[in-house]
C-alpha cells in the first residue's frame, strides 16, 4: 500500500484531493486572469488616456500652426495687429498641446517623442525662416513689403512642419492601434479564461458525479438489494460492496451482523424445536395428570361414597355391638370391640382429611379480598376453647376465605393440642408488612418443636408423638402448607425461640393496598 494507490483512499479523501485541484486551477486562472485584467486595464488607459488625447492634441497643435500662418497672412495683407491674433493664439495653443502631449508619453514611446522633438525643429525653423522675418519687414517697411517677402519665400519650411506632424500623428495612430489589438487580445484572454474555469468546475462536477456513482449511489444500490434479500429469509447470502473503504467497511460490518443473526437464529430454531419437543412431553404430562386428576377425583369419590358407606356401617355396628353387649363378654372381648370402633373412627378422620387434603387447589371459589381480622375472630369463636388468643395488625389479603380459616384453625388447634401440662395456653398472631409480602407468625406458649424435626412436621401423616399421647391423623401442617403454597406464600419453622413453637408463612400483599400499622387492631379470647 502506498500513498498513491487510489483504491485505499476513502471517499472523504478522493472528494478533498478533487477539491483540492479544482481549487489549486482556479486559483491559477484567477492569478492569470487578474494580470491579463491589469494588461487590459493598461491597454485601454493606452487607447482611451493616451492614443486617442494624443492624437487630438497633435490635430490641434497643426491646427494652431495653421492658424499661426493664416495670421502672418492676414497681417500682411491688413497690417492691422488685430489680424495678429490668430498668430499670437496659435503659439499659445502650440505650447499648450507640446505640454499636452509631452505629459501623455512614456518611457516607451520614444519613436513619438522623437516626432515630436521634429516638429519642435520644424516648426523653429519656418518662424526663423518665415514668420519672424515678414513680422520684422511688415512693421519696418509696411504690409506690401511683408506680402512680397512671403510671395518670394519658399513652401517648403511649412510643408515640412506639415509632413512631421503627419509622421507623429501615424505613429499615434499606430499607438492607438497596437493598444486597441492588445486589448482585444486580452479580452479574448480573458473570456478563454473564463470558458477555462467553466470547463474546469463543469469537469469537476462530471468527475464528483462518477465518483460519487461509482463509490457511493451503485455500491450503496447492490448492498440495498443484498440487504433486502437477507430481511426476505435468506439469511445464508453473504453480503459485499465495492466502492469506497467506507461502504467496504459498511458491508463487512453488516455482513458480521447477518452472520451473528443467522447464528443466533440457528441456536432459536434449535431452541424452538427443543421447546416443541419438550412442549409435547409437557402436553403428554398434562394429559396424563389430567387422567390422574380424574382417577384422583374417582378415587375421592369412591373413597367419599364407596368406601365411607361399608366404614360407617362397621363403625354403627361396632358401636352397637359395644353398647348392648357391653359387660355380657369377657373383658378381652369388651377390649377388642372398644379396637375396632376406635379403628373405624380414626379410618373415617384420615379419609376425611385426605379429601380435604386433595380438594385444596382443585376445588375452588376464586380469590376474594379476605380480613384475616374477621377470620380470627371466626376461628377464635369455633374452637371456644380455654385459651388466650390474641392477635394484631393483620391485612385483607387476596385468597379464598374457607382455606385460609382453615389454615389458622389447624395452627391454633395444634398450639392447643400441644400444650404444657398446667400452663393456660396462649397464642399470639401478628403480621409485619416485608418487601410485597405479609409475613404472618403464629406463635404458642406449648411444647414446641425439636429442631430435627423441623423438615418433618409439614410432611402428610407424619407424627412426632405416640398416637395415644395426641389425638389427630398427622396431617393438619400438611394441609397448612398446601394452603399456603395455593396462596402464593412459603411457611417455615422458626426455631429461634426459647418456649413453645413459632410457625411462620407469607402471604402476598393485595395490589394498592396500604400498609398496617403494628398494634392497629387487638383481640382477646379467652375461654
Amino acid at each position: 500500500m502506498t500513498l498513491f494507490d487510489l483504491r485505499t483512499w476513502t471517499l472523504r479523501r478522493r472528494i478533498v484531493a478533487l477539491v483540492i485541484t479544482v481549487a489549486v486551477l482556479l486559483g491559477a486562472l484567477g492569478v492569470f486572469a487578474a494580470f491579463t485584467a491589469a494588461r487590459n486595464n493598461r491597454q485601454l488607459d493606452d487607447v482611451l488616456n493616451r492614443a486617442s488625447p494624443m492624437r487630438a492634441a497633435g490635430e490641434s497643435l497643426y491646427t494652431a500652426l495653421v492658424d499661426q500662418e493664416t495670421g502672418i497672412r492676414g497681417y500682411a495683407i491688413s497690417g492691422d495687429e488685430t489680424n495678429l491674433q490668430p498668430y499670437q493664439g496659435g503659439l499659445a495653443q502650440e505650447r499648450t498641446m507640446i505640454a499636452r502631449i509631452e505629459s501623455l508619453l512614456r518611457p516607451g514611446d520614444a519613436d513619438i517623442r522623437n516626432s515630436l522633438a521634429v516638429v519642435q525643429q520644424r516648426t523653429n525653423a519656418w518662424r526663423a525662416q518665415v514668420a519672424d522675418p515678414v513680422l520684422r519687414t511688415i512693421r519696418t517697411r509696411g504690409p506690401a513689403a511683408g506680402r512680397a517677402q512671403i510671395d518670394a519665400a519658399s513652401t517648403g519650411p511649412f510643408n515640412e512642419v506639415r509632413i512631421a506632424i503627419n509622421t507623429m500623428q501615424a505613429q499615434i495612430s499606430a499607438l492607438r492601434a497596437r493598444s486597441a489589438d492588445a486589448a482585444g487580445q486580452s479580452s479574448r484572454t480573458m473570456v478563454a479564461i473564463q470558458i477555462a474555469a467553466a470547463a474546469i468546475i463543469v469537469l469537476a462536477g462530471a468527475l464528483l458525479l462518477l465518483l460519487l456513482d461509482r463509490l457511493v449511489s451503485r455500491p450503496v444500490v447492490k448492498l440495498a438489494e443484498q440487504v433486502r434479500e437477507v430481511a426476505a429469509g435468506d439469511y445464508d447470502r453473504h453480503i459485499e460492496s465495492g466502492g469506497s473503504p467506507e461502504l467496504a467497511g459498511l458491508s463487512r460490518d453488516v455482513d458480521a451482523m447477518r452472520r451473528k443473526i443467522a447464528d443466533e437464529l440457528s441456536e432459536v430454531r434449535e431452541a424452538r424445536a427443543q421447546i416443541e419437543w419438550v412442549n409435547e412431553q409437557l402436553k403428554a404430562q398434562a394429559e396424563e395428570l389430567t387422567r390422574s386428576n380424574r382417577d384422583l377425583e374417582q378415587f375421592a369419590y369412591v373413597a367419599s361414597h364407596d368406601l365411607q358407606e361399608p366404614l360407617r356401617k362397621v363403625a354403627s355396628f361396632c358401636q352397637l355391638l359395644q353398647r348392648r353387649y357391653a359387660g355380657q363378654l369377657d373383658e378381652r372381648a369388651d377390649q377388642y370391640i372398644a379396637f375396632a370402633v376406635d379403628g373405624a373412627q380414626r379410618m373415617q378422620r384420615l379419609i376425611n382429611d385426605l379429601l380435604a387434603f386433595s380438594r385444596i387447589g382443585r376445588l375452588t371459589a376464586g380469590f376474594t379480598e379476605v380480613d384475616l381480622n374477621k377470620v380470627l375472630t371466626d376461628v377464635a369463636a369455633q374452637l371456644d376453647a380455654p385459651a388466650e388468643i390474641t392477635w394484631s395488625g393483620l391485612p385483607t389479603v387476596e385468597g379464598e376465605e374457607p382455606l385460609l380459616a382453615t389454615l389458622f384453625v389447624n395452627l391454633i388447634g395444634n398450639s392447643l393440642k400441644f400444650r404444657r401440662p398446667d400452663v393456660p395456653p396462649a397464642v399470639t398472631v401478628s403480621a409485619a408488612l416485608e418487601d410485597d409480602e405479609w409475613h404472618i407468625n403464629v406463635r404458642d406458649n406449648g411444647i414446641g418443636i425439636e429442631a430435627e424435626f423441623a423438615d418433618k412436621v409439614f410432611v402428610i401423616f407424619q407424627r412426632l408423638h405416640a398416637r395415644d399421647a395426641y389425638e389427630g391423623t398427622g396431617i393438619g401442617l400438611a394441609i397448612v402448607k398446601k394452603i399456603v403454597e395455593y396462596h402464593g406464600g412459603r411457611i417455615w419453622l422458626d426455631l429461634d425461640v426459647e418456649e413453645g413453637t413459632s410457625i411462620n408463612f407469607t402471604l402476598p400483599v393485595l395490589p394498592g393496598a396500604p400498609e398496617i400499622p403494628a398494634q392497629e387492631t387487638l383481640k382477646e379470647v379467652t375461654a
